[in-house]
């Protein structure tokens, strides 16, 4: 990516390095994760993450909508708005690589074992984990557009999650059917794309200091949502 500047022409770096300092509270390093990563996890745990990770899946384009219903920059919603149909899919869409977010998560869940049915209704889903995305979805519908849009540069850590992820679960987990693992190879390419567009969105419309330490404080907020969920799913299941 080409390197960011403000409207006088000074390097953005500062603002944007302090964003991606975040990467060391990502939940990579949870400790569930690295078990998932070392290939240590049962089935049922791995089942137990599946089915209350939708939680937060079902939530992402219900995120966008909020960030879009109170952007008033349409720039900025023409290409936000592809995040939701990422997630929602489109009434054309076939095949696995063209299905939604949503779509490739249950048909993950299906390979683990688990029946659409209990992960639709949520018969799974721990109590801290529905309150970690619900507060998400709170923050993008209350808080001004680019703090919600600045909460989501978690996207700028995934790509190495999402590829350590795969490779792990094509080594380790090999009950897991194939074909379901495509939620992760669609994120390969579609993190990238939107946490670019989110960095230069931020770094445009930050421009006092007031703004870049909200923003900062939004990516940190998002990074202890995600956290949560995994400190959730690790208590019950481990």
């Amino acid at each position: 990516m080409t390197a960011l500047t403000d409207r006088a022409g000074a390097p953005a770096g500062e603002l944007v390095d302090r964003l991606r300092a975040h990467a060391r509270d990502y939940h990579s390093a949870h400790p569930f994760h690295l078990r998932m990563n070392a290939g240590t996890l049962t089935p049922d745990q791995i089942r137990g993450w599946v089915a209350n990770r939708f939680a937060y899946q079902e939530a992402i384009p219900v995120k966008d909508a909020a960030i879009l219903s109170n952007c008033p920059d349409v720039t900025v919603r023409r290409r936000w708005i592809r995040r939701i149909t990422d997630h929602d899919g489109a009434p054309d869409d076939t095949g696995p690589e063209q299905s939604g977010g949503i779509e490739a998560w249950l048909r993950l869940g299906e390979a683990c074992g688990l029946t659409r049915a209990e992960i639709l209704d949520h018969r799974h889903l721990q109590p801290g984990v529905r309150f970690a995305v619900d507060a998400y979805v709170t923050f993008a519908r209350t808080k001004p557009w680019v703090e919600a849009v600045a909460s989501s540069l978690t996207e700028l850590f995934a790509p190495d999650l999402m590829a350590e992820r795969l490779a792990a679960f094509e080594k380790y987990y090999t009950w897991i059917e194939p074909d379901g693992l495509q939620y992760f190879r669609n994120r390969l390419f579609q993190a990238p794309r939107d946490s670019e567009h989110a960095l230069e969105v931020v770094v445009e419309h930050c421009r006092t200091a007031e703004q870049q330490d909200a923003a900062v404080a939004a990516l940190s907020f998002k990074c202890d949502v995600l956290w949560a969920i995994m400190d959730a799913i690790d208590h019950a299941y481990t």
